[in-house]
């Protein structure tokens, strides 16, 4: 069985993520979403809340494409993390020039930790390279409508959690 580790903190969850799932599914029987917990980020929704995001989201996708599909999350090293799961592929989305300067790093540190664990980058589709989590957040925070970056139930919760109409 081919397992790849998609990892992130998705927080929230947008369709920029959705979009690199359902195009990692094509190529792996299992797909492991890596849910960091990273303190440092001070993420807006729990970890438990970040988790029930994407088991939703991709339960639909998960049926549709004949992957399993889980969430995982996690604290320690991605190298870490993707032996823990039984990963043999690490999956990245690549945006722009600048994210894949700080992934070419990053796949360099995680071969010279492990070699065996190969990491494969897909280039967000035209129509969702400019979303980032980020973004949507700080959008959302200002009353702006993300409708467009995140499924329905996601950008209820964001209104929910930011009190937006």
């Amino acid at each position: 069985m081919r397992t790849a580790l998609y990892p992130g903190t998705f927080d929230p969850i947008t369709l920029g993520h959705v979009d690199i799932i359902r195009r990692a599914t094509v190529l792996v029987d299992r797909l492991v979403i890596g849910v960091a917990i990273n303190r440092d980020k001070g993420p807006l929704f729990s970890l438990e809340e970040r988790v029930a995001m994407i088991e939703a989201e991709c339960a639909k996708l998960s049926e549709e494409t004949d992957t399993e599909i889980t969430a995982h999350p996690f604290e320690n090293l991605l190298i870490d993390c993707a032996h823990d799961v039984g990963a043999q592929l690490i999956v990245r989305g690549l945006r722009a020039v600048t994210d894949f300067e700080y992934e070419y790093q990053m796949v360099g540190m995680n071969r010279a930790l492990d070699a065996s664990v190969e990491t494969v980058f897909l280039m967000a589709d035209l129509q969702h390279q400019a979303i980032a989590s980020k973004l949507v957040k700080e959008i959302a925070r200002l009353g702006g409508d993300v409708s467009k970056f995140v499924t329905p139930p996601v950008n209820d919760a964001l209104k929910e959690r930011l009190s937006v109409g």
